[in-house]
């Protein structure tokens, strides 16, 4: 039987700090590697593709799986670890090896997460990193509320909100949590089970998230608010706007918990807290969201081809993720809209101004980031030399700005801090080749303090030194023949013949009688020696000591750095939306009062860019309350009118976040919500068909649209029987055309030709459809909207254009024409289709369209027998008898 492996010292030290971090990849230092022992280096081996190794060779059934990584290059190896989904506790060592008495301590400095990290690596530059806290309350079996905490720990922002849902249809919550992405949730340890079906549906809808289980005291109201009030230094939370969130708060206090926990700091870049209001901002839904590709696409979820990545010419990581707030929470406020569309239309008007802004801009780092690595101590010299060069462009953005007169830019110009005296500490101290590590010296400028640059001249200059000494003891004692000399025992000594010694001074030392001189110290050569041998370390303990001075001057500071990074982001978005408007000729909307949505010759802001130049076909589009209030878009597939759909969203949503659009011109109203009903896409993964995706989104827009809403529908009822299909689509327009007596404003596209017939039942209701050319048994598509329905889909004449076999289209047309002919067998099916099968009929339906009329009828309509004279009977006879056999043939 095999003893067990034996456990070190160092290894009981791994394995007690372990225990403290269950659930976490302990990253533990050794020298210059983060090493891994036992199940963690098994797991970090396989992630991270490195080579596992053992600890013990000599008895291979208890050897001690490892595997290491280079210190240096330990944000790669996290990056992996944390993409993964694992949880890594950094364990470094807090006491100079040279002092140790024993093992050397070691200590988590922090604990890197999915949605807590601040390194470069692990984030995504133009995006938010949340972690959330959830809260859930029950108010009743019906109704249920969310409180929910949310915390960038890498700018500080901190969010909280509440969200009442029903537990059957938890769709409120689940649009929070898609807009907003967190990367990690925090719920309580005993409600994991109850709160699994939940954060399941979240798992489904955002892709991989991380859910940690924290404990439940921390979720108490006494604990959270103790812990909200003491980090911020406040009575209570009145203050911030906060106090009336209950449960949201208990979130808060259970997230701030975490964060000190993980990060091993005071947080004190998390200046205040925030309420995340609903109201004040159009609401867009999870689907809507979606289906109009606003941030990602819908097929591939990727950020280009999205509405988001059209937009972004920032030039700046600030403004990258404003953008992206602005687009995911556009406004209502009709004065804050124009205060926005003002600051854009001027720099459009004046292109030097915008080109030098972006120009400054673009030499701009990543502030609010940069500024939270500082507060939570991880900011080395290169993240000050990356603030200084920022710095550096703000002089040249305020002369800029000074001369603006639009609302906005101005209040910018105005509060605008230069914050020239952090520059000019960073560029007094800071050298511009410092390195990465804190530890290595070559940090601080010289000049900059004096005992250093004494360090730094014994360093370099310290072989002259002694020399210098050495002149100098000859002139004083006279003796020229006295000369330093240096060897492993004495270190640095003074060598003079025998002859001499009667004639040294008393404050020489003897230390060594050789055969023909003697070897003499003094105190001044001993400290010179002492100070040139200690000079390294000493530097390098200094220039330590005064880089934490600078970032504590940063920290103490860093509210003015964030106030600073929050108006350069507004200036970025400004700047962006206005290089955007200028380069793609966009116009600025128009916004009204009178709920009216006109767009001249629109278009669709993605698909434009995909084309050549000129090749895109513009539409207008008119929406009101009293005779347009409701359109049926006709026409067949490929013809565009998904896009005519789309690109009018989409044209209102970019009004509404102060951005010019795409159009000749465009008079918009404020709208509460857009809803969108586009596509049909089975959501196989939470085992919905795409019928009911379609009913689901339907019902959404049916009960929460107001007069006030733009409502977008593509094809309802398409994944149903036809008949019912039908049905559906024309009770859902009815309603929406007169809900609560106003209506409201949609757009409603359709192969369903039969709802054409509803413009003759309202006044509301007008027929549309998108022009299309026929040509040689094909048909060219016009991409134009035009007034009045088409009554026909040319489905076939698409098929031909997709390629479908010609032999395949012939028999299409000719079922087509038995169809329209009303060539129908008893059980409702095409003569020839019957003929040409061997299967059993079905038993008798009837068909969707109504059978072409006989022509007999149609004759006979013409007829009024008491007219008739005896010569035009018999005619009308023969004409009778002609077409009966001209049918059957």
């Amino acid at each position: 039987m095999s003893a067990s492996p034996k456990i070190t010292p160092m290894l009981q030290q791994y394995l007690e700090i372990k225990e403290q971090y269950p659930g976490t990849i302990l990253f533990y230092r050794m020298g210059d590697f983060y090493e891994m022992f036992f199940e963690d280096a098994v797991v970090a081996a396989k992630v991270l593709g490195i080579t596992l190794t053992s600890r013990s060779h000599k008895d291979e059934a208890n050897k001690i799986p490892m595997c290491g990584v280079p210190f240096h290059a330990v944000s790669g190896y996290l990056g992996k670890m944390v993409k993964a989904g694992y949880r890594v506790a950094i364990c470094e060592q807090v006491e100079d090896p040279k002092e140790a008495k024993g093992i050397v301590r070691r200590e988590v400095i922090r604990v890197v997460t999915p949605g807590v990290t601040t390194d470069d690596q692990l984030l995504d530059e133009k995006a938010d990193c949340y972690v959330c806290a959830l809260v859930v309350q029950k108010k009743s079996t019906k109704e249920h509320l969310a409180g929910l905490a949310l915390l960038d720990i890498s700018t500080g922002r901190f969010q909280i909100c509440e969200v009442s849902f029903s537990p059957k249809d938890p769709g409120a919550l689940v649009d929070v949590f898609s807009r907003l992405r967190p990367a990690e949730l925090l719920i309580p340890q005993a409600e994991l089970d109850t709160l699994a079906p939940l954060t399941h549906l979240l798992s489904q809808q955002m892709g991989q998230l991380c859910l940690t289980a924290r404990p439940d005291f921390h979720f108490e109201t006494v604990t959270a608010i103790a812990t909200l009030t003491e980090h911020f230094r406040t009575a209570n939370l009145a203050g911030f706007g906060c106090d009336a969130y209950t449960a949201a708060i208990d979130a808060a206090g259970a997230l701030l918990l975490y964060l000190r926990e993980t990060q091993k700091s005071e947080l004190a870049h998390v200046k205040r807290i925030m309420p995340l209001h609903q109201s004040g901002y159009l609401i867009i839904d999870d689907a809507s969201r979606r289906n109009l590709e606003l941030t990602e696409t819908l097929v591939g979820g990727q950020r280009q081809g999205s509405l988001l990545a059209t937009l972004d010419r920032t030039a700046t990581p600030m403004g990258a993720r404003l953008l992206r707030r602005w687009l995911l929470f556009p406004l209502q406020d009709r004065k804050e809209i124009l205060r926005r569309l003002d600051g854009v239309e001027e720099l459009i008007e004046q292109p030097a101004v915008r080109n030098t802004l972006r120009s400054l801009l673009d030499s701009i780092y990543d502030l609010e980031r940069l500024s939270s690595r500082l507060v939570l101590g991880h900011g080395n010299a290169r993240d000050l030399s990356a603030i200084k060069t920022s710095l550096a462009q703000l002089p040249d953005l305020h002369h800029q700005l000074n001369g603006c007169t639009s609302s906005l830019l101005r209040a910018i110009a105005e509060r605008f801090d230069i914050l020239d005296d952090l520059h000019r500490l960073i560029d007094s101290a800071i050298r511009d080749d410092a390195p990465i590590t804190l530890r290595e010296g070559n940090l601080i400028r010289e000049d900059y303090n004096a005992e250093l640059d004494h360090l730094l001249r014994l360093l370099r200059d310290g072989k002259q030194m002694i020399l210098d000494l050495e002149h100098a003891e000859r002139q004083r004692s006279g003796i020229a023949k006295l000369k330093v000399g240096y060897n492993k025992v004495f270190g640095y000594y003074f060598e003079i013949s025998r002859s001499q010694t009667q004639e040294l001074p008393e404050y020489f030392i003897r230390k060594q009688t050789l055969v023909n001189a003697e070897r003499f110290i003094t105190p001044e050569l001993k400290e010179l020696e002492n100070a040139i041998v200690t000079a390294h370390d000493r530097r390098l303990e200094l220039e330590y000591a005064l880089f934490l001075d600078i970032r504590e001057h940063l920290v103490q500071n860093d509210h003015r750095l964030l106030q600073v990074a929050a108006q350069l982001a507004e200036l970025d978005v400004l700047a962006c939306f206005a290089e955007v408007a200028t380069r793609y000729r966009y116009c600025r909307p128009q916004i009204n009062t009178n709920r009216t949505i006109t767009i001249s010759e629109g278009r669709h802001p993605v698909i434009e860019r995909s084309m050549d130049p000129g090749r895109f076909v513009p539409n207008d589009v008119h929406l009101d309350q009293e005779r347009h209030e409701l359109l049926i878009i006709t026409g067949p597939n490929m013809a565009g009118k998904s896009t005519v759909l789309r690109q009018t969203a989409l044209i209102v949503l970019m009004a509404h976040i102060g951005c010019f659009v795409p159009a000749e011109s465009a008079d918009l109203c404020i709208v509460d919500r857009i809803f969108t009903r586009v596509g049909a896409m089975d959501d196989l993964r939470r085992g919905q068909s795409t019928f009911m995706v379609e009913m689901n989104e339907t019902a959404n827009i049916l009960n929460n649209a107001t007069e006030d809403s733009l409502v977008i529908l593509d094809e309802i009822g398409r994944g149903t029987s036809t008949y019912d299909g039908l049905a559906i689509a024309w009770a859902v327009a009815e309603e929406l055309a007169h809900k609560n007596g106003l209506g409201i404003k949609t757009l409603f596209a359709t192969h369903y030709h039969e709802l054409t017939d509803l413009a003759a039942t309202s006044d509301k209701i007008q027929n549309y459809s998108i022009a299309v050319k026929e040509w040689n048994d094909s048909i060219i598509f016009l991409h134009k909207l035009v007034k009045g329905a088409t009554n026909r889909s040319y489905g076939i004449q698409v098929a031909a254009l997709a390629g479908v076999p010609e032999h395949v289209i012939t028999r299409a047309y000719t079922i087509l024409k038995n169809i329209e002919q009303g060539e129908f067998t008893l059980q409702g099916q095409p003569k020839i289709a019957a003929g040409k099968s061997g299967k059993k009929q079905n038993p008798m339906q009837l068909p969707l369209f109504s059978p072409a009329t006989h022509p007999l009828t149609d004759l006979l309509r013409t007829i009024n027998p008491d007219l008739l004279t005896p010569k035009q009977a018999l005619d009308f006879i023969y004409q009778a008898v002609e077409l009966m056999k001209k049918n059957e043939e």
